[in-house]
């Protein structure tokens, strides 16, 4: 059924089927649900393809619904407006960034707004007023570009606008319950930030416990990047599985035995506040899904299927927005946990025996992390067109002392929410920290690990999920019967990859890339480039987000900068202009 009602929305989002559609839902469900009613036995024979039919409708029906573009209203390019604050996002070196509400109770609309860092911060028990610079947000007008549009769109934002003076603001009376939330979570937040410990240790512990980066200096998160650890960052499953652990394991010693389900239900339920209380983020709303879904199974006394509780967790995440599976954060924790589902027990099998706690703890990680890491690897290097070998050691090193470090981060974030904390407690953790920080920057440091700017096509993509699938089998017993689909299948990869670059080094191309209000001209002839930039150009800005989003696009494997006559606004090649001033 979820497969199907995943299929249903991938036909919506690239065919964009129309309102017959509803028609067919409705059809369909009613020949279902007659199907059901009969006692005819054809009919008993068609219901299990009924029913998967109806998810699949249903997929193409509710991302319809969910993907539908709600009448804009018109807003002047600079005006006086009121707003109010719905998220914090992460700041850069001259603005901290938000997500807010425009005219709130009105023909209100959401938007990201930039504010310089000069401006107060905002908070959730104001209104604002100021003058707004707001505009539309618009899609790339090069192809290989993030199309950051489509992104704001699946979150319903549409707009992006900036503060240049100063703010007006008002408190407000009536907080709903939920801005209440936000509130506290932002005054715990300041409250981190006035403690005497490193700016570094500071924001690890808002990142870990609260899901806030917003601060997070770039260095370090470059560190956590290389060394493929920001699922430490990021409130993602083995968070909220510690979390829950340490709730289990205080409230198992509460109650008797016999409520053992007592405890696993106010387990559920402290993990749902939590999740709540710092902000419901989608990585942590599916986390704890699926940790809900799995220890249903357990209350209700059935044999807990992992396979069938991320089945059950997607359909409730993708029914309540359809969105969702082109997160690349959902497509990668579902990717992870089926990976480990997958491969972790034929990875244990090769291992020596575990005849200690050590061992079990070491040989367990090992595996986990394995075969976490070998099942997201296509779409990491689909997404991010990167990968770091040292990341398999970094992994080994920190993973053992995750549970470590997100205990004892909650315990610090709990006592300094509550203003009583040892100083030597705090000191010692910073220290803590700063090692572990250091101990990841010194992974970070072997560059010649990190292979960058990979090229890979949705087709190279699952080309490799197949390879995964088929690893297992052959983990399990090496035979030529088991190797065969595999040697097809990379066969069929270097195939294929080999094929893309012949195709693209044939191709020559002139074109004009748009980064901003900047122009930047290039020529491609085979796999080398020629992109002329002007004296002033950040170089640095232009590599990051034009130059290896270029090469890796057109799978080039070389290119030369050059640089533009002073002040000049249009390039001539071949008898062309080309204009780089609109």
């Amino acid at each position: 059924m979820c497969i199907c009602f995943i299929l249903g929305i991938i036909i919506q989002e690239y065919l964009a089927l129309r309102n017959w559609t509803s028609y067919l839902a409705l059809l369909i469900v009613a020949i279902t649900m007659f199907s059901y009613l009969s006692r005819s036995l054809f009919w008993v024979a068609q219901r299990k393809y009924l029913l998967v039919l109806v998810f699949g409708v249903l997929g193409i029906w509710l991302h319809k619904l969910h993907s539908e573009i709600p009448p804009l209203p018109e807003l002047p390019p600079k005006e006086e407006m009121l707003f109010k604050l719905n998220k914090k996002l992460n700041s850069n070196e001259k603005n901290r960034r938000y997500e807010i509400t425009v005219n709130p109770g009105e023909a209100e609309v959401s938007s990201i707004l930039s504010v310089p860092r000069g401006l107060p911060e905002l908070d959730y028990k104001h209104l604002y007023r100021a003058e707004i610079y707001i505009s539309r947000v618009q899609p790339p007008k090069n192809d290989y570009q993030f199309d950051y549009s489509k992104y704001l769109r699946r979150n319903r934002i549409y707009y992006q606008s900036y503060v240049p003076g100063k703010l007006e603001s008002a408190e407000v009376t009536n907080l709903t319950v939920a801005d209440r939330i936000h509130q506290k979570r932002l005054e715990i937040l300041q409250r981190i930030d006035s403690v005497s410990i490193s700016p570094k240790s500071r924001e690890f512990m808002k990142g870990i416990i609260l899901a806030d980066r917003t601060e997070m200096d770039r260095e370090t998160v470059a560190d956590f990047t290389k060394t493929g650890l920001v699922h430490i960052l990021a409130i993602s499953g083995s968070h909220i599985i510690v979390i829950y652990g340490l709730f289990f394991w205080l409230l198992i010693r509460i109650f008797p035995l016999r409520h053992r389900r007592t405890a696993i239900i106010c387990s559920l339920i402290l993990i749902w506040v939590f999740a709540v209380f710092i902000g419901y983020g989608n990585s942590v709303v599916r986390s704890c899904i699926m940790i809900t879904v799995y220890f249903i199974y357990i209350i209700l006394q059935r044999k807990p299927d992992l396979l069938h509780a991320m089945a059950f967790a997607a359909l409730i995440i993708l029914i309540s927005d359809s969105n969702q599976l082109f997160d690349v954060g959902f497509q990668l924790s579902f990717m992870a946990v089926f990976g480990i589902y997958w491969l972790n027990q034929p990875i244990l099998k090769h291992l020596p025996p575990a005849n200690s706690f050590v061992k079990k703890v070491l040989f367990n990680t090992f595996s986990i992390s394995m075969a976490a890491q070998i099942s997201t690897l296509p779409a990491v290097i689909y997404y991010f067109h990167q990968f770091s070998l040292i990341s398999i050691a970094a992994n080994l090193v920190i993973i053992p002392l995750s549970q470590i470090i997100i205990i004892f981060s909650l315990m610090m974030t709990l006592t300094i929410g509550s203003s009583w904390y040892p100083q030597a407690l705090l000191l010692f953790y910073d220290h803590f920290i700063r090692i572990v920080l250091y101990t990841i920057h010194w992974f970070s440091g072997f560059d010649r690990f990190m292979y960058s700017n990979i090229p890979m096509t949705l087709a190279e993509t699952a080309i490799l999920c197949t390879v995964i699938y088929y690893l297992r089998f052959l983990i399990l017993r090496f035979n030529i019967r088991n190797l065969l689909p595999l040697l097809a299948l990379i066969t069929l990869y270097f195939g294929l990859y080999h094929g893309l670059n012949i195709y693209h080094e044939q191709k020559n191309e002139v074109l004009i890339h748009h980064h901003f209000r900047e122009k930047y001209f290039s020529v491609k002839k085979g796999n080398k480039v020629e992109f002329w930039l002007n004296a002033d150009a950040d170089q640095a800005n232009v590599k990051k987000y034009i130059i290896d989003p270029y090469l890796t696009s057109r799978r080039a494997s070389a290119y030369q900068i050059k640089t533009l006559p002073h002040k000049a606004t249009s390039v001539q090649y071949n008898g062309i202009t080309y204009p780089l001033k609109d």
